[in-house]
């Protein structure tokens, strides 16, 4: 807790504890090219960190909504393609 309250101190609109980075980088999804790029590339970080062989066995992922399986919730969606 001691680590949180010495970030918010740096920060000006944060008052107690700091948890969250607010800097982040926000990229436009301008075609079904790069919102599959980014599927994959949040799908595929518990592979590349190890955890998982496959990103569809990662419980807390919905890559496994996306191969067509059956995921922890019902009718997940995080990105979809536009028909063009």
């Amino acid at each position: 807790m001691e680590a949180f309250r010495r970030e918010a101190e740096k920060s000006s609109n944060v008052t107690n504890y700091q948890f969250w980075h607010h800097d982040n980088k926000p990229i436009e999804l301008w075609s079904n090219h790069v919102i599959k790029q980014k599927i994959n590339y949040v799908h595929q970080n518990p592979v590349e960190a190890g955890l998982v062989y496959r990103a569809e066995d990662y419980g807390y992922s919905s890559a496994v909504d996306y191969a067509d399986e059956k995921g922890l919730l019902d009718d997940v969606v995080v990105f979809r393609t536009f028909d063009l």
